[in-house]
């Protein structure tokens, strides 16, 4: 099987190289218990979407240099459109099995990787979120932004009936099947909360892992806001009662 790794990236000049470095290393050999593999280790072909959305702090540059390496696609938007745009632009360029969504910051930990793919390499799943909430090791959040989060996944579950943990985590992966059955729209914070919604609608259950988390601070370049917060709310209400 082949897996596409989608990387939005804006203003990650600090970390995008380092990233896409970990990225391109991390073993991509997955242990199977049981399933189509009989219990077989099952390695995926790797493929790396990186999208730039209209970086201004070097990013570009950065990704230029990678331009015509043969497992990595780089992709630019001549202006700044946000993260659900960028991720719709790298999964019209993937070509994989398996998509996987990966921000281009250092808060997420490639490693994790076999973990989130081994559901579905195992049949068990077609949809995987990585849970910062499930007892993988994390650096402590900021209280108010856990308390957020707890209740924007609350909402979905409430308007869903599902018992998700961590509706808003970065690590998304799903199969190429599912991936051309969303009609994503949202460009900026509303992403997150769309493609869960239509994954829930579409009748697929999310499997949840543990994973790791590294949380920045604001100095390091944090970018979450707190109005991001009623654009999520509004987009799983609106994909609740919108047929």
């Amino acid at each position: 099987m082949k897996l596409s790794i989608i990387v939005p990236a804006y203003n990650e000049s600090e970390t995008v190289a380092e990233i896409l470095r970990r990225v391109r290393v991390v073993s991509l050999k997955v242990p199977t218990g049981y399933g189509p593999e009989n219990g077989s280790d099952v390695t995926f072909e790797r493929e790396v979407v990186v999208v730039d959305d209209g970086s201004t702090d070097g990013t570009r540059e950065i990704l230029h240099a990678l331009e015509g390496e043969p497992d990595v696609i780089v992709v630019f938007h001549e202006r700044n459109q946000g993260k659900g745009a960028a991720v719709r632009t790298g999964l019209r360029h993937a070509s994989g099995d398996v998509m996987l969504i990966q921000d281009a910051d250092l808060e997420y930990d490639p490693r994790d990787y076999p973990a989130l793919l081994q559901p579905i390499a195992e049949g068990r799943s077609q949809v995987v979120y990585g849970s910062r909430f499930r007892g993988g090791p994390t650096k402590t959040m900021f209280f108010w932004h856990m308390v957020g989060n707890r209740f924007l996944t609350l909402v979905t579950n409430v308007l869903y009936d599902t018992i998700l943990s961590d509706m808003e985590t970065c690590y998304k992966v799903f199969t190429r099947e599912v991936a051309e059955q969303l009609d994503l729209k949202a460009s900026g914070w509303g992403f997150d909360p769309e493609i869960t919604a239509q994954i829930l609608k579409r009748g697929y259950r999310i499997y949840e892992v543990p994973i790791s988390y590294t949380g920045r601070e604001f100095e390091e370049g944090k970018k979450l806001s707190w109005r991001a917060g009623f654009t999520v709310l509004w987009t799983l209400l609106k994909h609740r009662v919108i047929p």
